[in-house]
């Protein structure tokens, strides 16, 4: 961040703005999850660095538990990528849905990422 804000005082460009702006959210998020850590002794996971814990804790004891509901779930996230990526080749689709459906399509590809990953632990 304090690269990005030395770049900004001398050569401002809405790319580096965009850019610290989101570290910004960044850092105040895990500010956040540290102190209900702090309060609460347990983490909120909301932080990307740290949702994929719980989830990949979450998706373990599935697939122990119940090996065709985890199934399941990751043909879910499996065709949910499909169906993003076919919205974003859609020519007919609309630009402002475009950038949401960018926005789920990263979330269950690293969903599915996760499913792999549990897959592959044993």
């Amino acid at each position: 961040m304090r690269d990005i804000d030395r770049v900004l005082d001398s050569k401002p460009s809405k790319k580096r703005i965009i850019q610290l702006v989101e570290l910004r959210n960044r850092n105040l998020l895990a500010f956040e999850e540290l102190q209900h850590f702090n309060d609460t002794g347990r983490f909120r996971y909301k932080h990307p660095l740290i949702v994929h814990h719980s989830l990949r804790a979450e998706l373990a004891e599935l697939k122990k538990k119940d090996p065709d509901a985890f199934l399941e779930q990751y043909a879910n996230a499996r065709d949910n990528v499909k169906r993003y990526k076919s919205f974003l080749n859609s020519k007919t689709r609309d630009e402002q849905k475009k950038v949401l459906d960018q926005e789920n399509l990263k979330k269950h590809q690293s969903r599915a990422a996760i499913f792999r990953e549990v897959l592959q632990e044993d």
